[in-house]
């Protein structure tokens, strides 16, 4: 039989497991400004290796508006550069021999419509996470009732499991209206 400090345990590092991979999927969405992140994806065949560009080269943000790579090895910016293109992170790579600069362009209202879009997806998916975790370890208190937990300890978890979801649920709004700003600020 499952205590509930167990199933609290359980649920809450689920939760904190959709809050965490929201927040990674937030820091992927471009909202206009240049972040090293853009390039997390992107992989180049390093000596018969797929290699990310960050393992290759330097990936410096000079300014708001740039992403510079400077490539450790000189060979490397044309197969970068390919790398970029083929990646459709929608960035367009320049070199002068020596570094390849990627500018990110200013957004438009509708694009930026879209990044919300997309971001409240990633959002309401985490949600259904959350509301995943919370199902299961009722599920648990029930199945742990049944086992012989006292009904006023199990009703006493349900009533703690719903506490946490609104806790992990702040948490996830408050992270989607972040990213929210972020994007909608021009």
């Amino acid at each position: 039989m499952a205590d509930t400090k167990t199933i609290m345990s359980e649920a809450e590092n689920r939760m904190q497991r959709a809050i965490d991979h929201l927040e990674e999927e937030l820091i992927n969405v471009r909202a206009g400004k240049a972040t090293p992140n853009v390039l997390n994806g992107v992989t180049v065949d390093y000596y018969g290796s797929m290699t990310p560009v960050s393992g290759v080269a330097s990936v410096t943000v000079p300014d708001a508006k740039t992403i510079l790579i400077q490539p450790w090895d000189k060979k490397m910016i044309k197969l970068i550069e390919k790398a970029i293109l083929d990646s459709n992170i929608g960035l367009t790579p320049s070199n002068n021999g020596e570094q390849i600069r990627l500018t990110i362009p200013p957004l438009t209202e509708e694009r930026r419509k879209q990044l919300v879009k997309q971001v409240r997806q990633e959002a309401e998916t985490a949600r259904v996470s959350l509301r995943n975790a919370r199902r299961d370890a009722l599920e648990s208190f029930k199945k742990a009732q049944k086992e012989g937990m006292p009904e006023d300890e199990a009703k006493d978890g349900e009533t703690q499991i719903q506490k946490l979801l609104e806790r992990y649920t702040k948490l996830l709004d408050a992270a989607l209206d972040r990213k929210e700003k972020e994007i909608m600020t021009v």
